[in-house]
């Protein structure tokens, strides 16, 4: 055929598609100049993740913020409870699991309005300047009477003093032999500025801590201080796809000491999730009124009033992290697509709010929905979490339908088909590579279960 020929074939194909397919190829070739230019396409980023969280449900709320996020001013969908239950669980493992030396605390919620970390660490050094004043007293004395005080209780916006609190008894337990390390998760609640005077009660936001207070003797302080700084980073850089988001920074606090963060890079820029204190005995000695020999813990053979390190993380600010992390924009080739980019989560397996998606292909409804039935009771025994996609009885296509679950972070989608009746073969769909596998029904259950303690284990 002559070339002319081949040109007008191809510009009346062109043609017939109509306007929207020459847009998808004038978008096209403007993603891909930005993307091989350098241009940044960040504002971009931040508006698909927070659209994404809110359509599947992970944060609720109708407007997503940069700021309401950061100051948790949102609660959790089902999908994002599922995600954050799955961190704390491996924030536990990861300081009790192989740890022998870090006790589980759970204390309360209110405490002492001077008991926040920062005004600790404050009236430390008050009472150090204060001790040889003879106008002032007993200043130590004075200030456990005030914590003692029980019409004198706020909400807590930290775990520290609930750790310094159970220190004594903690110590006893483990024989008085030092490190020791108290771990704890729970709520804390700080205010939110907003500038407004209608009311003298403060608006308060709510987020979960994860905190370790580690108790060592000075000599150790500082070697153990890089030990933990180097385990959360390295914690945090292990569920990440780019482990190089994460990283450190050191700053002085309001006393001049140093202390450390563990900062993730969001597309509109860099924010704290954890942070690394460290502390002198006197924090220790301001608690606990009284003898100091209730106190000292065992170093080899010397008894010492040890120094105080804590890591406290946000997971809100870390689950947050984690699905922009996870978030990636693969370019759709097919030309009557509507978006450009295909959105997946690719959350870690570890961490991935649904393991497996069971839904229907062809075949009669009625015998499907029950293989469906059977297999996912099968998988919630095991404790993998399975998302019911057989029960919705309206008709999706499959393209659609691996988009929803791409975007709900589901690691694989089963597929029950009238050739599962006769023979029990079935497809498995990976999220990551889009394959499919033909697999045996009575097999899909061990698959999944060593690849999640495979991921697990990486």
């Amino acid at each position: 055929m002559p070339a002319s020929h081949i040109g007008r074939a191809t510009w009346t194909r062109c043609n017939a598609q109509g306007l929207a397919s020459l847009q998808f190829y004038k978008d096209l070739v403007s993603f891909k100049q930005r993307r091989y230019s350098g241009e940044s396409d960040d504002v971009s980023t931040q508006d698909v993740l927070f659209d994404l969280c809110r359509r599947r449900h992970f944060i609720t709320g109708d407007k997503l913020t940069r700021t309401s996020l950061l100051s948790g001013c949102h609660g959790l969908g089902p999908l994002g409870t599922e995600l954050k239950k799955n961190l704390v669980a491996q924030w536990w493992d990861s300081m009790l699991l192989y740890r022998e030396q870090v006790l589980a605390i759970d204390t309360m919620c209110h405490i002492p309005p001077q008991c926040t970390a920062a005004q600790l660490l404050t009236m430390t050094t008050r009472v150090d300047s204060q001790k040889s004043d003879p106008l002032n007293g007993d200043v130590t004395q004075h200030a456990g009477s005030i914590l003692d005080h029980p019409q004198h209780r706020v909400l807590r916006r930290d775990l520290l003093y609930g750790a310094l609190q159970q220190y004594a008894s903690c110590l006893d337990l483990m024989n008085k032999k030092l490190p020791l390390g108290l771990a704890e998760v729970g709520e804390c609640f700080r205010p939110i500025p907003d500038g407004s005077h209608e009311t003298s009660l403060p608006r308060l936001g709510e987020g979960t801590e994860a905190s370790l207070t580690w108790f060592c003797s000075a000599k150790t302080a500082s070697q153990w201080r890089d030990y933990w700084l180097r385990q959360r980073l390295l914690w945090w850089q292990k569920f990440a796809q780019s482990p190089s988001s994460f990283s450190t920074s050191d700053h002085q606090d309001e006393l001049g000491r140093k202390a450390s963060q563990i900062l993730y890079s969001f597309p509109w820029g860099e924010e704290p999730i954890e942070s690394l204190c460290s502390m002198d005995d006197s924090v220790l000695v301001q608690m606990h009124s009284g003898s100091s020999a209730q106190l000292q813990g065992r170093d080899s053979r010397k008894l010492v009033t040890p120094h105080v390190l804590w890591a406290s993380g946000n997971l809100e600010r870390g689950l947050l992290a984690y699905l922009a992390d996870a978030l990636q924009l693969s370019e759709k080739l097919a030309p009557r697509c509507q978006d450009l980019r295909r959105q997946v989560l690719k959350v870690h397996p570890a961490l991935a709010p649904i393991k497996v998606a069971v839904d229907l292909a062809k075949g009669p409804a009625v015998d499907l929905r029950l293989v469906c039935q059977g297999l996912s009771a099968e998988l919630r025994e095991s404790g993998i979490a399975v998302w019911p996609g057989y029960l919705d009885t309206s008709h999706v296509p499959l393209e659609k339908l691996f988009t929803r679950f791409d975007e709900m972070g589901v690691l694989f989608t089963v597929l029950v088909s009238d050739g599962t009746l006769e023979n029990g073969l079935l497809q498995l769909r990976s999220r990551d590579t889009t394959l499919k596998e033909t697999m045996h029904v009575s097999k899909v259950r061990l698959f999944l279960e060593q690849y999640i303690r495979a991921a697990k284990n990486l």
